[in-house]
């Protein structure tokens, strides 16, 4: 599971604390990237944080649902949570 956000941004905190929340509970890995710390990634995603992806795949931009989170990380096992993977589909 991995988050994109952007420091002051109010809709990232948000997002953040349901995936925290959620993956917490459900005992999946995660990680929060900041978008503004890779140039790339802040061309990209501006204007879309946060962002989420799940092993890999686009979950959705701006907010998210937690039921529908939940119901894509259920499933999963041994998600790839690395981070280096995103500059490739730049």
């Amino acid at each position: 599971m991995l988050l994109l956000t952007r420091d002051g941004c109010h809709l990232c905190v948000e997002a953040e604390a349901v995936v925290r929340d959620t993956c917490e509970a459900l005992g999946v890995a995660w990680q929060r990237v900041d978008v503004d710390t890779v140039d790339a990634l802040r061309a990209r995603y501006t204007d879309h944080v946060p962002v989420t992806f799940v092993d890999r795949k686009l979950h959705g931009y701006w907010f998210v649902d937690p039921a529908r989170l939940r119901d894509e990380l259920l499933p999963e096992a041994g998600l790839d949570t690395s981070t280096e993977w995103i500059l490739g589909q730049l």
